[in-house]
C-alpha cells in the first residue's frame, strides 16, 4: 500500500514540484506548490463547480426539503426517496463534496511527506526526463522557510478557511418570535455555526503543526474556491421551486 502511494502519489508530485521549480524565476518552490495548487483544482473544476452549483441549490431547496420531511416524518425510506427525486430533478449531485475531498487528501499528504524531506532535490527519486537542479529555493518571499512552521501562514489558512465556509453555508436565519421550538432546526443552527466557527480555528491549529508548503497549498486553494464560489454566485440563476409540495 506504501508503495502504492509513493509511485502514484509522492513521486509524481515530487517530480512536479521540482520541474516547476526549475522552470520558474529563482528556482522558487514557494511559486512551484501555488502553480501546481492551481493546476490541480483546475483539473477538478468540473466537479467542484458542479458541486458549488449543487450546493447553492440545495440552499435555495431547503423549503421543499423541510416540506418532504415534514410530510414524511415516518416513512424515512420514502423521505430519503422523495430527497433524492428532487436532487436529480435540479441536477444535484449530493456526493460530489466527498469525491472533491477524496481527490485532494492524498495530494495533501504527499505535499506533506514531501515538505518532510526538506524540499532538496534527489536524484533517486527524479523521473529521467527531468532535469537535476543543483538546489532549490525553499525561501518564500524571501524569509519564509517552507520546510518549517509557520503560525502566520497558519492563520492565513484560518481566516480564508472561515472566509470560504461563510460563503459555502451562510449563517440560518434565526426562530420567529412566535414560532415554536424545533429541535432539528436547533441542531442545524448549532452545527451551522460549528462549521463557520470551530472549523476554521482547527484547521489553524493543525495547520500550525504542518510545514508551510502544506499551509501555502492550503492558502492557494482556499482563495481559489473563494474566488470560485464568489463566481457562481453572481452566475447563478434562481430555482425553480414547486409549490405543489
Amino acid at each position: 500500500m506504501r508503495w502504492l502511494f509513493h509511485t502514484i502519489f509522492y513521486q509524481p508530485l515530487y517530480n512536479a514540484l521540482v520541474w516547476l521549480a526549475a522552470v520558474l524565476p529563482g528556482q522558487s518552490v514557494g511559486l512551484a506548490i501555488i502553480v501546481l495548487t492551481l493546476v490541480v483544482r483546475l483539473a477538478l473544476f468540473p466537479l467542484q463547480h458542479s458541486l458549488s452549483r449543487s450546493q447553492h441549490k440545495m440552499r435555495e431547496l431547503d423549503g421543499q426539503i423541510k416540506a418532504i420531511r415534514d410530510q414524511h416524518q415516518k416513512d424515512k425510506a420514502e423521505q430519503a426517496r422523495r430527497i433524492m427525486e428532487l436532487y436529480r430533478q435540479h441536477g444535484i449531485n449530493p456526493f460530489a463534496g466527498f469525491i472533491v475531498v477524496l481527490i485532494q487528501l492524498p495530494v495533501l499528504l504527499a505535499l506533506y511527506w514531501v515538505a518532510q524531506g526538506s524540499l532538496a532535490p534527489d536524484n533517486g527519486l527524479l523521473y529521467s526526463f527531468v532535469a537535476h537542479p543543483a538546489s532549490l529555493n525553499t525561501l518564500f518571499l524571501g524569509f519564509i522557510d517552507l520546510t518549517s512552521r509557520s503560525y502566520l501562514f497558519a492563520l492565513l489558512v484560518g481566516v480564508s478557511q472561515f472566509g470560504q465556509m461563510w460563503l459555502v453555508m451562510p449563517p440560518l436565519p434565526a426562530p420567529a418570535a412566535n414560532e415554536p421550538s424545533d429541535l432539528k432546526a436547533e441542531l442545524s443552527r448549532s452545527m451551522n455555526r460549528q462549521m463557520r466557527y470551530v472549523m476554521p480555528v482547527m484547521i489553524f491549529l493543525i495547520a500550525s503543526r504542518l510545514p508551510t508548503a502544506v499551509s501555502l497549498y492550503w492558502l492557494t486553494g482556499n482563495l481559489f474556491s473563494i474566488a470560485h464560489e464568489w463566481y457562481v454566485r453572481r452566475r447563478a440563476t434562481p430555482t425553480k421551486v414547486d409549490n405543489s409540495l
